[in-house]
């Protein structure tokens, strides 16, 4: 069902819309949690830290790809909001085609240099060798990647995060099943794992396009009658490329990290990928009412209701203030049980422990930073998030990982991320109080002058 987030309580109606995106992500993280739980009690700690340093590389190789998509999405809420339902359409279709092309370059990419990242990247020896494997096969099947989370995408920008969560959790009661067939009990390692992640989203896809075709007017997958618009192409390029290069960078920051992870050895690499399992799904709720809110401020201001922003953009921060204090409590005080379902070595138990003390006491401070990206991506105003992203992350987060973990060990890179936070955080609302967001709506209408009325004084 699609959702005209233009009338309404604006804190109910992004609650509403967050919540299926965030129950979707809590059954995605799930599946994560449970295949790292069994590949590390049934391959070891070796093969979780294989599949915690290959997903950097995934992510750096489809960022791009999915940033521009992003660009999209904000077009399409733009052109929904402002009810111009032929080119919502053709922005769609124009998406499509884009990730289509995209998934084969860079799926040959991938593969062809998989191998050499690896090594570049220093990773323990015995590692490198199940990191390929994994990695070949999860960016083998990226254009399923892409296609589901293409389709999700679509749906969220026309205000339906319902079905969307329907078919996610389809993927993932799938992922699950298919998991502990490959590896418990066809014992075909860590390849096993990643099979089961592609055909999960293989499977997913394709019902989500069956469904859509069946019951959606406005979504039509059918390349017959599918149109490239230049003009959507050359908009969501220029919307979508600074998301895009934004997530590229990230992502690379995400091998640099990774590369001075791996300086202390494979006991620390699987503690990082666990404890990053938990941190992930401690960052969801943020993460999704920051989408949410950004689909909420696309259609407002494709309304012309920009009164709208900053309620909406208010009660977001209420409401993800108060779950983050919520879910720093929880992985403050059972940090350690937590870690401890995914290995039994204690070295590794009390590494990953620190970094969630260090890292869950300032998630509040992660939650205001996404909510004023919320905003900012929602208007289409994607450069300066970009550059205080890699202002935040390049200038300070790697500098100060590296140098401090020379000091005291592993717990300087854990240091390293509240700081990139509280940077990130300052410097999107600064940004966000100037105002200038507001001329970057794709939809322009006319500024109308005020004139003051001057009363007529009597005699």
């Amino acid at each position: 069902m699609l959702k005209d987030l233009t009338v309404g309580k604006e804190s109910k109606l992004i609650f509403l819309f967050a919540l299926p995106m965030l129950l979707g992500n809590v059954f995605q993280q799930l599946y994560n949690i449970i295949d790292s739980i069994i590949v590390g009690q049934y391959l070891g700690k070796g093969a979780l830290a294989a599949v915690g340093a290959s997903f950097p590389v995934v992510f750096v190789l489809i960022s791009l790809i999915i940033g521009i998509s992003s660009g999209s999405t904000i077009i399409i809420s733009q052109y929904f909001g402002a009810k111009q339902y032929e080119k919502v359409k053709r922005a769609i279709d124009t998406m499509f085609i884009i990730l289509f092309f995209s998934s084969i370059i860079v799926t040959v990419i991938g593969i062809s240099f998989s191998h050499t990242i690896f090594e570049l990247m220093k990773l323990p020896e015995e590692i490198i060798g199940d990191a390929t494997i994994f990695f070949n096969i999860i960016i083998g099947g990226v254009v399923l990647l892409f296609g589901f989370n293409g389709v999700s995408a679509v749906l969220r920008g026309l205000g339906d995060s319902k079905t969307p969560l329907y078919f996610l959790i389809i993927s993932t009661i799938l992922n699950i099943i298919l998991v502990i067939l490959f590896v418990v009990v066809f014992k075909w390692g860590i390849a096993g794992a990643a099979f089961a992640t592609v055909i999960a989203q293989g499977v997913s896809f394709i019902l989500a396009v069956i469904y859509l075709n069946k019951y959606h007017s406005i979504i039509n997958f059918s390349y017959k009658n599918i149109v490239f618009d230049k003009d959507i192409f050359y908009k969501s390029l220029k919307i979508g490329i600074p998301s895009g290069l934004q997530q590229t960078f990230v992502a690379i920051g995400m091998m640099a990290l990774m590369r001075v992870v791996s300086d202390f050895g494979t006991n620390t690499i699987a503690a990082y990928t666990v404890a990053g399992r938990i941190d992930s799904f401690a960052a969801m709720p943020a993460m999704n009412f920051s989408m949410a809110l950004s689909t909420f401020v696309g259609q407002n201001i494709g309304a012309n209701k920009i009164d709208r922003v900053k309620k909406g953009y208010i009660a977001t921060l209420w409401m993800t203030g108060f779950i983050s204090i919520i879910v720093t409590l929880s992985v403050y005080f059972f940090g350690e049980q937590m870690m401890s379902l995914f290995s039994n070595d204690h070295e590794v138990i009390q590494i990953g422990k620190s970094y969630l003390i260090i890292v869950s006491s300032f998630y509040i401070l992660f939650s205001f930073m996404f909510a004023n990206n919320g905003v900012l991506r929602g208007a289409g105003d994607t450069l300066v998030p970009m550059f205080i992203t890699l202002f935040s992350l390049w200038l300070l987060r790697i500098p100060f990982s590296y140098i401090i973990s020379k000091q005291i060990g592993s717990d300087g890179i854990w240091w390293s991320i509240p700081l990139a936070w509280f940077v990130g955080c300052v410097l999107s609302y600064i940004y966000y109080k100037t105002g200038r967001w507001k001329r970057k709506a794709l939809i322009k209408y006319p500024i109308i002058e005020e004139i003051p009325i001057v009363e007529k004084l009597p005699d």
